[in-house]
């Protein structure tokens, strides 16, 4: 494997953890992990319709649902931006969705900028 491929693979791998961190519902709930996580520009347009940003209510904790995410992929925009997809199956609300979010390098720290999620019936 080339160095680019292996770097690839550990960002992926990098995104991915702190993508399903961001499911946990001790993440959720923690305000100062929530800050950490999300850049200050941070906002989403969420599976409800509905137009999140940082300084509304994710920093203030997300609500706690059960969900299992699969086909996590990463697609590079830029050296310092990176585009994941993936899917969630909420068991709590027994939704499924399409997501993407878009990470920003900020001196070393990933951060997520931007997050869909998008309603579907496909079967996760």
């Amino acid at each position: 494997m080339g160095v680019i491929i292996i770097e690839e693979i550990e960002l992926k791998n990098h995104l991915l953890k702190l993508e399903e961190e961001l499911l946990k519902p001790e993440i959720r709930s923690h305000p100062d992990r929530l800050n950490q996580l999300l850049a200050d520009d941070f906002f989403e347009f969420g599976s409800s319709g509905k137009v999140w940003h940082k300084e509304g209510n994710h920093i203030n904790g997300l609500s706690n649902r059960e969900m299992i995410l699969s086909e996590f992929e990463i697609h590079p925009i830029s050296e310092a931006a990176v585009l994941a997809t993936y899917r969630i199956h909420d068991k709590t609300r027994s939704q499924k969705t399409l997501r993407s979010s878009i990470w920003r390098n900020n001196n070393g720290k990933w951060e997520m900028i931007f997050h869909q999620g998008t309603l579907t019936d496909e079967i996760v």
